[in-house]
């Protein structure tokens, strides 16, 4: 991955959606002519690099600050003096950042915060104007023909720490000038000024014991995962289980901040030194270290170092027994607590000092499954749930080891991978286990986050709340209780609190796994933020979006006007799925409490030219069944045909509504109901054990000798049939 200083522009069109709203053919040829005559010139006279040209904005980036604020300044200028022969709300106008940072570069693009308060910026300036970053400004002052008026730190959306920002004066009657923020002074402040003296030397000896008002108020640490030293390489498991506990156990005290497992294993590897990722990371302190095992015996080096100096605040070197493994964890967790002059609380202390299991092997397992369940792939979340089943057989009451398995669980359930446990039997094995957990240790942060999913899924919105609070209270820095709580928070229609919510899981995880974007992705649109939404899932993976992703492409595009994205991203989503359609999507998503949420989805998506029906089908309206046809064609009957793509089937439904259905090799069982003009069927294997209901339809050109007269459409496939005693 190579990084550099890169200088950015980011612009962008005032009011893009209301100009093509207005004219959308002259909108795109003016916009046109806008580049050949003054974007493209502009940035080539002044050496930058075109990194994407979109629709309604641009990124390019400049070896030279100075550079940048020339072309720009440049542009908006000759820009002012177009369009003068269309009306004010149809001329093109743009907005300009410019920040001078780090960048990651990938291919001919490139990404990181550099980029992202670049943009960020472009939303602060006025229409016609621009403003830059104050790393921007240290280096372009005196040396471009404009002007900057200081606007003070200003907090930019996502960007953790506060930016200096600069708006450039493009009157050249300003070249060369600085202006600092007016300041004024009414009587009442000129009275309270002799008020506020007397009060300095008291408020200087309270500022020195109180945080400054941008800084984290809680000391701020990141555990980086712990070196293998041994020779056996069969042994990173274990360091990675040791590493991954401190993270656990530190973040369950209120008085620290501390970064998310995945976002310090992101650095597992890297050559960059400790004040480079305390800087990334936005922390104080780096915890890291390393462990050799031999056998029983364990050495454990370990160190924690202040991020701004790199200096070491306390180092210590452990030569334990195997067995002491828990007491050792304790000893570092108090040696931390106490460097950084942290108060725990009595519910803290007793969650910290709790022995998980007193079986050894137990616990191996339970490690071992640990470093599995992270990479989130069939295979290993399959060897997860089997190491967590035999940390349970061999230790029954380690309530790590069955919230574990729970939470492994949700995954079979979140990423569908039915054949390692069916949606309905998963669900209740994971109910089954989170209880379990909580009878063997109440205040367990995992279980409660579990059972808040789980409940949200069965439509249990005021517990699952309450549930993800609970975990998020006992587990002030869990990223993942965090998530959880966005995600139910969302699906309660609790939009701006999931907002909320989720930009803090990116403050404990600002590195964190690509579904994580996917899922700030879905709450920036249920908040109709969709540019944001676009941006969040084009962040980690901009040229193959997951499923998710796509989806939001879609959504957020449509709302947005723009028929071809949305169309494209509809397009992969159906080369990925080609029976995915609008009725799976209405029973997938149907936990949403408010049904203007689950509108506000499934409409983009039509919009976006998603099928209703799999395969988009298409029915007649004169060839659809009534309710008294489908009844007898279903009671106690068998259906013979085949599906869309050819593959017979026999279907036999009974007269107590129990149907088995025998297609390609598998049986598939379940319920048959018929309700007003649709037919409806629930089955364990599909839909997360949930109902979908279907229309039934004669097929025109269909006959008994084809087995086809009739036609259901459903979530997944289409079914031509003829029916039968």
């Amino acid at each position: 991955m190579e990084r550099r200083l890169a200088a950015i522009l980011a612009a962008d069109v005032v009011g893009y959606s209301r100009l093509m709203g207005v004219d959308e053919v002259g909108t795109l040829a003016r916009l046109k002519a806008c580049r050949r005559e003054s974007v493209d010139p502009a940035i080539e006279e002044f050496h930058g690099r075109i990194i994407k040209l979109m629709g309604d904005g641009a990124l390019v980036e400049f070896a030279s600050v100075v550079d940048a604020v020339q072309c720009a300044a440049a542009f908006q200028r000759k820009m002012a003096s177009r369009d003068q022969g269309v009306t004010a709300a149809q001329r093109i106008q743009f907005r300009i950042g410019i920040n001078l940072g780090d960048v990651i570069v990938e291919g001919d693009d490139i990404y990181g915060d550099g980029v992202n308060i670049a943009a960020r910026l472009q939303t602060l300036a006025q229409p016609g104007g621009i403003c830059i970053s104050g790393t921007a400004f240290d280096h372009a002052v005196h040396k471009a023909d404009v002007g900057f008026s200081a606007l003070g730190e200003q907090h930019l959306k996502n960007i953790a720490d506060p930016v200096r920002v600069y708006r450039v004066l493009l009157d050249p009657s300003k070249a060369g000038k600085v202006i600092a923020p007016p300041r004024r002074v009414g009587r009442r402040g000129i009275a309270a000024l002799a008020t506020v003296a007397t009060l300095l030397i008291a408020a200087a000896a309270i500022f020195f014991a109180w945080p400054l008002p941008f800084a984290p108020q809680r000391p701020s640490i990141a555990v980086l995962p712990f070196g293998a030293t041994s020779e056996d390489a069969g042994q990173d498991y274990f360091a990675e289980g040791l590493t991954n506990d401190l993270i656990a156990d530190l973040s369950k005290i209120s008085g620290l901040l501390v970064i998310a497992r995945n976002s310090a294993f992101s650095f597992k590897d890297t050559s960059m030194n400790v004040q480079q990722v305390a800087k990334q990371l936005n922390v104080r302190y780096v915890l890291e270290g390393s462990v050799r095992r031999a056998g029983v015996a364990v050495r454990i080096n370990v160190q924690l170092i202040d991020g701004n100096t790199g200096r070491t605040v306390w180092a210590e070197r452990y030569d334990r027994d195997y067995s002491d493994i828990f007491a050792l964890q304790d000893e570092v967790i108090e040696h931390i607590v106490d460097a950084l002059a942290v108060r725990l609380t009595e519910r803290e202390r007793t969650q910290i000092a709790r022995l998980p299991t007193r079986n050894l092997e137990a616990y191996d397992s339970y490690t071992r499954a640990e470093q599995k369940v992270y990479s989130i792939d069939y295979r290993s979340l399959g060897e997860a749930l089997s190491l967590y089943e035999k940390a349970i057989k061999l230790d029954p009451e380690f309530a790590d080891a069955h919230t574990g398995y729970a939470r492994a669980i949700v995954d079979v359930l979140g990423f569908d991978y039915q054949p390692l446990i069916l949606s309905a039997v998963a669900r209740q094995r994971a109910y089954e286990a989170a209880g379990r957990g909580l009878e063997l240790n109440p205040q367990s942060p995992r279980a409660y986050a579990v059972l808040g999913i789980l409940q949200m899924l069965d439509g249990e919105i005021d517990e699952a709340i309450a549930s993800v609070n609970k975990a998020v209270a006992l587990d002030p820095n869990g990223a993942e209780a965090e998530l959880n709580r966005a995600i139910v928070l969302t699906y309660a229609g609790q939009n701006p609190e999931a907002l909320t919510a989720m930009e803090r899981v990116l403050r404990l995880d600002p590195k964190p796994r690509a579904q994580v974007y996917d899922y700030y992705g879905l709450v920036l649109y249920m908040n109709h933020q969709y540019e944001d939404a676009i941006g969040a899932v084009r962040t980690v993976r901009p040229e193959e979006p997951s499923d998710l992703g796509l989806e939001i492409l879609a959504m957020a595009n449509a709302r947005l006007g723009r028929e071809a994205e949305a169309h494209n991203s509809v397009k992969a989503m159906l080369e990925r799925s080609p029976g995915h359609c609008l009725a799976t999507l209405r029973v997938v998503y149907a936990h949403h409490r408010r049904q203007e949420d689950l509108d506000h989805r499934l409409d983009a998506l039509r919009l976006a030219k998603l099928p209703e029906w799999s395969f988009d089908f298409r029915g007649r309206p004169e060839d659809r069944l009534d309710a008294k046809a489908i009844r007898d064609l279903a009671l106690d009957k068998t259906w013979t045909g085949h599906r869309h793509n050819g593959a017979g089937f026999f279907m036999e439904l009974g007269a107590n509504g129990d149907f088995a259905l025998r297609a390609e090799n598998s049986m598939i069982v379940g319920k048959f109901t018929l309700e007003r003009d649709f037919f409806c069927t629930r089955t364990s294997s599909a839909l997360l054990g949930r109902k979908i209901c279907s229309p039934v339809y004669r097929n025109p050109g269909g006959s008994t000798e084809k087995h086809d007269e009739y036609v259901l459409p459903e979530g997944s496939s289409v079914w031509y049939f003829s029916a039968a005693p």
